[in-house]
């Protein structure tokens, strides 16, 4: 196991390849695919895959009596912010 933030994450083969096929959907679409139009499917499931991962951090951090909502927010601002800049 990881350890990332004092928080235990185990590795999920299963996550992995739920991204892999949204990724695959949402590039067939892009492609122009004439068999596949269904784009919003991939970004359907990683919206899912991420509200998945982000309440799991936050149950855990709660069981753990270690949740603060601001440094949740702060930790994702610096996740996004630089690709926001570039």
């Amino acid at each position: 196991m990881n350890k990332i933030n004092n928080t235990k994450f185990k590795y999920r083969q299963d996550i992995d390849g739920l991204k892999a096929i949204a990724i695959i959907l949402v590039v067939l679409f892009h492609a122009g695919s004439s068999w596949f139009s269904g784009g919003y499917i991939g970004v359907d499931i990683f919206f899912v895959i991420s509200g998945f991962l982000i309440t799991s951090i936050i149950f855990n951090k709660m069981k753990d009596n270690s949740f603060s909502y601001i440094k949740f927010i702060e930790k994702r601002l610096w996740r996004i912010l630089p690709s926001l800049f570039l």
